[in-house]
């Protein structure tokens, strides 16, 4: 078969294939279209989930009809110089907007800031309109009409409008947090309008709108610098946390990415601290010279490659645990909001009237609509003989406690327990269902898990103890001979030193082998074979091999389990407080070992909203 040269329209159907999945895909190069033209605002409308319509306006700098045309060409752009690793803008490919012209119907309109009149060039299906004057604001409309028109096999691939609409969401929100300066509004029939307002240089601000205002109070600042690669940003406390990963932001010098590489990090620095089936919160900005990473990786642009990739992975996992052993150890504001709507008087009781009554109304019903019971005259016959409505059974209950009384005795001086509330965790005052203390602190209370609580405080005793000192090894009788590629071994063997303190002693064994001599006495019997092979490839994928002290760690995470406070245990006074002060001074304290809250906090003012005063 002859070899032929392809038509420019068959090659931009081919090139969208690549840069234009679905909708979400066109909504993102358009987006940076924008942004790269120095816009304030960019507005984004949608209908069919971005099939039927996809319209981008924004208000930056703009063209002249001569950049129109070339706008629709491939590889023509203006943000690229001759360097290729110097790439400082989100888009430089020229591919975009050929692309999307192959293969729906393209529209653009455009007007520079100090021209009188703008222009209007179209592309439908490969077919070029001549641009013609267009009455436009200053800046550009990049209107996308019945995407994959042209490819309607592409057509089939694509999900329902719903779950198209919703990655519309997801880029924008992406954007939006890349850009805080910048207004966004997201609308159309398939959506219930999304607007951002521009935050200006405040971050936090932004990433309040697009996660929600509970971030801010369970996040923790990160600010690290290691060589040339500066990290910035927001973590999650370890008990904020989320069921799917779609919540873990990363930008590289101001582009939205999704690395496996840097989420891989993120997830190995909440490794002990999120339960297994949950997710970390986190936002991250990092910033190094364009040199030093490769962002033409792939034609959508998700993917970067750092030239040190190790020492980024460092940096994530260093800084994080850094944080959260500085910060995290308080638990999540959630917490107390769910145990708040769980106390709130009435609540299930009037939702429950209002759902088998059609008839309710707040005149006829006992509960007011925030769930708090109306207060109600008391019938006569109460107030006249008060003795008659209490029952014998809630009497005995009640024949244990003092009767009030407004008697003023002389003060007690305070007591230890009593001077204790000035500590972040309070003083203990009671124990029930023997497993959750509650202590009393200077602006609320607080209410521990006693097991849960003792059992972190004793695997990061552990923890200290496995990095204080060699670990205790058994030695084989015979040492076992494992085979390896030769690759493999010199990758592993610059980690011998580190691993033998690990417990874990082996050496090169000729070529292509390692002779594993002794083993961590911590795991019992093991299969040196495997955990060989793992470690190797760890070493070859992250250029580290942390895999064994992971293992570790693991094992006195099990030990400490069993080995801590257990529930149903009576602690006096003093154990409690003890526990308390340990609790305030420890990394960490405010999950246990599986990533669940160790205490919850109440403040006065919320105690005080429950009985609505």
């Amino acid at each position: 078969m002859a070899i032929k040269q392809l038509s420019e329209n068959l090659i931009n159907q081919i090139a969208a294939g690549e840069v234009i999945e679905r909708p979400a895909s066109a909504a993102k190069e358009l987006i940076e279209n924008a942004l790269d033209a120095g816009a304030s605002r960019i507005e984004i409308a949608t209908a069919g989930g971005g099939k039927s319509l996809l319209r981008v306006t924004d208000n930056g700098s703009g063209m002249g009809p001569d950049d129109l045309v070339l706008s629709i060409r491939r590889h023509c752009t203006s943000k690229l110089s001759d360097d290729l690793f110097d790439i400082r803008t989100l888009g430089f490919r020229g591919e975009a907007l050929p692309s999307i012209g192959s293969v729906a119907k393209l529209s653009i309109t455009s007007r520079l800031k100090a021209a009188s009149e703008g222009y209007r060039v179209a592309l439908s299906g490969g077919h070029l309109e001549e641009p013609h004057p267009a009455a436009v604001n200053p800046g550009t409309i990049v209107e996308v009409r019945d995407l994959f028109f042209a490819t309607p096999a592409r057509l089939k691939f694509l999900k329902s409008e719903r779950a198209e609409a919703g990655a519309i969401t997801e880029i924008v929100k992406r954007m939006a947090l890349a850009f805080p300066a910048v207004r966004f509004v997201l609308s159309g029939s398939d959506r219930s309008t999304l607007e951002l307002p521009a935050t200006g240089g405040d971050r936090l601000a932004r990433i309040a709108q697009v996660l929600g205002r509970d971030f801010p109070d369970n996040a923790i600042a990160i600010d690290a610098l290691r060589e040339d690669v500066a990290l910035s940003g927001y973590a999650g406390v370890p008990t904020f946390n989320r069921g799917n990963s779609g919540h873990v932001y990363a930008f590289v010098n101001g582009r939205p990415v999704q690395d496996k590489m840097l989420m891989g990090a993120i997830r190995a620095a909440y490794a002990e601290t999120v339960p297994k089936g949950r997710y970390p919160v986190a936002v991250l900005w990092f910033t190094l010279d364009p040199a030093l990473v490769d962002v033409n990786v792939h034609p959508a642009k998700a993917d970067v490659r750092f030239r040190d990739p190790g020492l980024v992975r460092g940096l994530v996992i260093g800084a994080i645990r850094e944080g959260l052993s500085s910060h995290g150890d308080r638990a999540s504001s959630t917490g107390a909001d769910q145990m708040l709507r769980a106390f709130r008087p009435g609540f299930g009781a009037a939702q429950g009237e209002r759902t088998r009554n059609a008839n309710w109304s707040p005149a006829t019903s006992p509960y007011r609509p925030d769930g708090f019971r109306q207060e109600t005259p008391e019938p006569a016959t109460w107030r006249a003989a008060p003795q008659t409505w209490r029952t014998p059974s809630v009497q005995s209950g009640l024949a244990g406690f003092d009767q009030p009384s407004a008697r003023a005795d002389q003060p007690q001086p305070a007591t230890a327990e009593e001077a204790a509330t000035g500590h972040p965790l309070g003083a203990a005052r009671a124990q029930i269902h023997e497993n959750y203390i509650i202590a009393q602190t200077e602006t609320g209370l607080v209410i521990v898990d006693q097991h849960a609580a003792h059992e972190r405080l004793v695997y990061e005793a552990m923890r200290k103890a496995l990095k204080d000192r060699r670990l205790p090894s058994q030695v084989l009788l015979i040492p076992e001979i494992i085979d390896l590629p030769e690759e493999d071994c010199d990758r592993l063997m610059p980690f011998s030193d580190t691993l033998e303190q690990l417990g874990l002693a082996f050496e090169r064994f000729g070529p292509g082998a390692i002779a594993v001599r002794e083993t961590p006495a911590m795991l019992g019997e093991v299969d040196a074979p495997a955990l060989i092979q793992a470690l190797a490839e760890e070493a070859g994928e992250w250029e580290t091999a942390d895999g064994l002290s992971a293992r570790l760690e693991s094992v006195a995470a099990t030990m400490a389990c069993h080995g801590s406070v257990r529930s149903g245990r009576r602690m006096r006074p003093e154990e409690m407080n003890a526990l308390l002060r340990q609790m305030e001074v420890t990394p960490g304290s405010g999950q246990c070992n599986h990533g669940r809250p160790t205490y919850i906090e109440l403040k006065l003012a919320d105690i005080e909203r429950l009985f609505g005063r």
